[in-house]
């Protein structure tokens, strides 16, 4: 018995720029995770488990707590425009979080920048999964979700590989910095489709005037 296994990878616009962004985004933090309690305990000036596990907790802790008024406003919002605007803001602040990162050699720095990435992802994960929702594939939702996952699986699993080796030989400084790059990014790839998520503005019909001489004749 022959088993024929066909997978159409084809999606739309909206999908193909929305998985690209992600990708990166989860790659860039996707190198910062692994090496990141090692980065506190190192270059943070009486850090201990316990900071890191505090550091963690802020993050996780605030970035649930925002979310979900955010996600509410988006909703009770007509249009696109405010899931546009809270994405992108959202990606900048997702960077300028891991360009902060360098400049943390307090335990107080750490736990503002930490405050600063999450206020980030909160603004992201539900505008990303608004505009993503609406504009997918007919008949292949499962397909686009996946392909999601996906995606972000490999990304962050390639990172991980890499980011140790990267902060034993050249220092975090380098790891958070394309962790930020990474991220504004992501933020460019989605401003590369405001076209399919922002209404057009309306034209109005020219007025045509009649430029005939009046003196004609005369």
């Amino acid at each position: 018995m022959k088993i024929k296994i066909n997978i159409n990878v084809e999606v739309g616009r909206v999908v193909k720029y929305f998985v690209l962004s992600d990708l990166f985004l989860l790659a860039g933090w996707g190198l910062v995770e692994p090496v990141f309690s090692v980065f506190v305990v190192q270059k943070v000036a009486g850090a201990t488990l316990i900071t890191v596990g505090v550091a963690a907790a802020i993050y996780w802790v605030l970035k649930s707590i925002l979310q979900i008024p955010i996600a509410k406003y988006l909703d009770n919002t007509p249009g696109e425009k405010d899931d546009f605007t809270a994405l992108v803001g959202g990606l900048f602040l997702c960077g300028a979080s891991a360009f902060a990162f360098v400049g943390v050699s307090q335990a107080w720095e750490l736990y503002a920048v930490q405050a600063l990435h999450a206020v980030g992802f909160a603004f992201y994960v539900p505008s990303w999964s608004a505009v993503f929702s609406r504009h997918l594939d007919k008949d292949r939702v499962s397909f686009d979700w996946s392909l999601d996952s996906t995606a972000a699986g490999f990304a962050a699993g390639a990172a991980g590989l890499v980011s140790g080796v990267m902060a034993e030989r050249l220092g975090f400084a380098p790891v958070f910095v394309i962790a930020g790059a990474l991220s504004i990014a992501a933020a460019f790839i989605v401003m590369a489709v405001p076209d399919l998520l922002l209404p057009r503005p309306v034209q109005k019909q020219a007025i045509i005037k009649d430029h005939t001489p009046t003196n004609i004749g005369v």
